[in-house]
């Protein structure tokens, strides 16, 4: 990333994570049109985008980046722009999974309970300020 500060091409790296940025959200957009029914109970959409993005991430971290020498803007486009807007939930997965491979068990369950629980109370929060109550 310095490389391509000291030359001028930092605007590339921006154009790319945007344009995989927008093919990912396009991808999660039509998935979920796809999967979505009105009568359904369970968030069949999200589970599949975010359970596919997982994979996707950690095959692209671990594979596809491992066995070819792709270019650093094109690593960041693939895995910040495009998995990145097709899901969040990659990260955290692929991020858990490398904790407990290096033995940090401890961290890795801190992790998974911060993310969920933290996330869970952060749209709480949100919900609140939205309704204009105070947070407790």
């Amino acid at each position: 990333m310095d490389k391509l500060r000291k030359k001028g091409g930092i605007g590339v790296v921006y154009l790319l994570v945007g344009a995989a940025g927008f093919l990912g959200a396009s991808l999660r957009y039509s998935i979920g049109i796809f999967l979505f029914h009105e009568s359904a109970v369970f968030p069949f959409a999200t589970l599949t985008v975010n359970l596919l993005g997982s994979f996707l991430l950690a095959w692209l971290m671990t594979g596809l980046f491992v066995r070819f020498s792709l270019p650093a803007h094109l690593k960041t486009a693939l895995g910040t722009g495009f998995v990145g807007s097709f899901t969040t939930f990659s990260t955290l997965s692929v991020e858990t999974v490398t904790l407990f491979l290096d033995g940090k068990t401890a961290l890795a369950v801190l992790y998974v309970t911060a993310s969920v629980f933290g996330g869970l109370w952060m749209s709480r929060l949100g919900f609140r300020v939205t309704k204009g109550e105070e947070a407790e």
